[in-house]
């Protein structure tokens, strides 16, 4: 994960509103000007003699990822009060995850706002505001992963009030994003025909923490000789219990089942007006 890949967040992540106004994830407080006062001073001593210091190994993984899952637990009660279904979205890139999602917002029936990370650009936040969806961008530079404050901070650019379910486009990425909580209620990860049916049995972390595993592009499994029933059972042999829609969101096939499903969710939290 994060913690040996090389990713890092130094470089800046930058929230992108429609007017394309730059909010920074993070401040700087480095002062030119500062000067630093240190507790003590060096005298040279001769006769000292210097013991030397043991290395020590530090692992930072643990205390960065419970930071994350506080905020994280932090998020799930601001959304849960704000009465949203929120979906964590995680796919490999190129599996389609943008036009379901599209097809998604504009169908299910529920009202629908999207926080979308990539490492740049807002594209994929220009197209679903194309259709009318309110979308807010955060591009994480080399961060290949979205956080828990990344997002409670995109999300509050929406009027969350106006909103039933918000979705989370993360990044694309199999590997960093499933070691951080982001608050949701669904983590949802794609799997395309195009992506060969092993890829539950070489990724088994990330999909034995779905909640829901799409089978996506369904319209061309036959054309790049995708096994359906080969990669079904390699799903449910690492997450027997997560729920499997085989779509496609070009032709429309399965996707009735999936906004049912969503449905299901949304009345679940309930919504006291």
């Amino acid at each position: 994960m994060c913690g040996t890949c090389g990713c890092v967040s130094e470089n800046g992540v930058t929230i992108l509103t429609p007017d394309h106004s730059h909010h920074h994830g993070h401040r700087d407080d480095h002062n030119p000007d500062h000067t630093h006062h240190h507790g003590h001073t060096h005298s040279h001593d001769p006769q000292h003699t210097h013991t030397p210091t043991l290395p020590r190994t530090l692992d930072l993984t643990q205390s960065v990822l419970a930071k994350n899952d506080r905020l994280a637990e932090r998020n799930r009660g601001y959304f849960l009060a704000k009465n949203l279904l929120v979906l964590n979205v995680i796919s490999s890139p190129g599996s389609g995850k943008t036009t379901l999602l599209q097809a998604t917002a504009q169908n299910v029936g529920l009202s629908c706002g999207v926080v979308v990370g990539d490492l740049e650009t807002d594209n994929d936040a220009q197209r679903f505001r194309a259709g009318g969806i309110p979308s807010i961008q955060i591009t994480t530079g080399t961060l290949c992963h979205l956080e828990a404050d990344m997002v409670l901070t995109a999300a509050q650019h929406l009027n969350l009030d106006a909103l039933q379910l918000l979705i989370i486009e993360n990044v694309g990425n199999l590997v960093c994003p499933a070691a951080y909580d982001l608050g949701e209620t669904l983590r949802v990860v794609l799997l395309s025909t195009t992506e060969g049916e092993d890829k539950p049995l070489k990724y088994p972390t990330l999909f034995k923490s779905a909640d829901v595993v799409l089978l996506t592009k369904l319209d061309i499994a036959e054309a790049v000789g995708f096994d359906e029933a080969t990669a079904l059972a390699n799903v449910q042999a690492i997450n027997p219990t997560a729920s499997i829609f085989p779509v496609s969101a070009k032709t429309g096939l399965g996707m009735a089942a999936w906004y049912d499903c969503l449905q299901d969710y949304r009345a679940g939290i309930g919504d006291p007006s």
